[in-house]
C-alpha cells in the first residue's frame, strides 16, 4: 500500500489541473465582446441604410422638380420656335446664307503615272 501511495504522489506532481472556472469566464467575456461588436456593426449598417433611403427619396423629389422645369422650358421653346419665320428673322438682323461644302475627288478619278522602268 505504501508503494501505491508513493507512486500516486509521484504521478500527481506531474499532472497539471486546468482551472475551468477561469476558462469559462474568459469565454463568456469574449462572447460578450463579440456580441457588442456585432450589435455596433448592426446599428451602423442599419443607420447607413436609413440615411441612404432618405437621401434617395430627396433625390426623387429633385428629379421630379427638374423634369417639370425641363418640360416647361421645352414648351416655351416650342411656342417661341413656332412663331419664328424668315420675315421675323430678317427683322432681327439675320441673313440667309448659302452653304458651301468642301469636296474632293475620289481615288478612282485620280490618274497615277505609269512606271517606265
Amino acid at each position: 500500500m505504501k508503494r501505491v501511495i508513493e507512486k500516486t504522489k509521484i504521478y500527481s506532481g506531474k499532472v497539471k489541473v486546468i482551472d475551468n472556472d477561469n476558462l469559462q469566464s474568459r469565454i463568456f467575456r469574449i462572447l460578450l465582446v463579440l456580441l457588442g461588436a456585432l450589435a455596433l456593426c448592426y446599428f451602423l449598417i442599419s443607420g447607413k441604410m436609413v440615411f441612404n433611403i432618405v437621401a434617395r427619396q430627396d433625390l426623387g423629389i429633385q428629379v421630379k422638380n427638374l423634369t417639370k422645369e425641363v418640360s416647361d422650358l421645352e414648351l416655351k421653346y416650342f411656342s417661341l420656335s413656332s412663331k419664328l419665320d424668315i420675315a421675323s428673322s430678317k427683322e432681327m438682323g439675320f441673313q440667309e446664307t448659302r452653304a458651301q461644302f468642301a469636296t474632293r475627288k475620289s481615288l478612282t478619278a485620280l490618274e497615277f503615272p505609269t512606271n517606265e522602268l
